[in-house]
């Protein structure tokens, strides 16, 4: 088996568990499939993933191990992400009752209680809430730096990049048909308001967690 594969399977073998494992991304493809509907989660699933780009970017440039060795340019990103965080999960907090719509064929007269979410904000929220997260930093800085050669080109590494940020957008897309179909749409429906608070509080406890992280 070529090398390169070798590593790619084993970024895999680790990043699997990554992706499954519950988190402030997940929590937030849940609360926009749940408030806005199946195209909303979709976007902010796309914004995540293109995110884990920015992140397997500047660690192939080595700005990574930078940003892991400036306790300022931690902080500086970390309370950003605290912030980010602690504001949606008030917001969520903050949210009434809904009526998911789903953007496809069926339900498509649906009427909802709140006015569609623009395409640009869906994205961004999924891009901003991994972005603002410096713990990315420390993942790839670690997993690159032990499961891949020195010697592998840039371009095979974005090469691991793309095709794991493409496994992620995958699992965020399953996730939001998954929350979304109308047998599960009627259960969130039905149970939104207490959605909204567990979400919220989710959010704030993973913004007081970040809080809580200690550069190295």
């Amino acid at each position: 088996m070529h090398p390169y594969l070798i590593e790619l399977a084993s970024l895999m073998a680790v990043f699997s568990f990554a992706i499954v494992a519950p988190g402030a991304d997940t929590a937030m493809v849940m609360r926009q499939a749940v408030l806005h509907g199946r195209r909303a989660a979709i976007l902010t699933s796309f914004g995540i993933g293109t995110s884990l780009l920015f992140h397997v970017s500047y660690t192939i440039l080595g700005l990574g191990l930078i940003i892991s060795k400036s306790i300022l340019l931690f902080n500086v990103i970390k309370w950003a992400g605290v912030a980010y965080l602690v504001y949606i999960g008030i917001q969520s907090l903050r949210a009434g009752p809904t009526v998911i719509s789903v953007d496809s064929g069926e339900g498509a007269g649906e009427r909802t209680k709140r006015a569609p979410q623009g395409a640009g904000k869906a994205f961004l929220l999924g891009f901003l809430a991994n972005a603002l997260n410096p713990k990315p930093v420390f993942f790839f800085l670690s997993i690159f730096s032990t499961l891949i050669s020195h010697e592998t080109p840039a371009l095979i590494k974005a090469g691991y990049g793309l095709v794991m940020a493409s496994c992620l957008i995958a699992w965020f897309v399953g996730v939001s048909y998954f929350l979304t179909v109308p047998r599960m749409r009627a259960g969130f429906e039905r149970a939104g308001k207490w959605i909204n608070r567990a979400s919220g509080a989710i959010f704030i406890g993973f913004g007081l967690k970040l809080a809580a992280e200690k550069a190295g």
